[in-house]
């Protein structure tokens, strides 16, 4: 089964990346910003809020109270 589906396309995206030349500073752009979206950003700005609010291994608990807290008001 060496034509498979699978195969095939990854034989079609790889044919295609290969040949592109715009595409793959498009690409490299791209995942730059997401490397720059997912991995420096999130450490500066989402900062683990269980962590600082909920003790280690209730954190269900603690989550279930605040849902509990603002369906209350």
């Amino acid at each position: 089964m060496k034509n498979g589906f699978f195969h095939r396309v990854f034989d079609l995206y790889y044919d295609g990346f290969r040949h592109m030349k715009l595409g793959k500073t498009l690409w490299t752009i791209i995942a730059i910003k997401l490397f720059i979206m997912f991995a420096i950003l999130k450490v500066f700005f989402f900062p683990n809020f269980l962590k600082q609010h909920a003790e280690k291994g209730s954190e269900a608990d603690f989550v279930m109270e605040q849902f509990e807290k603002v369906s209350n008001e």
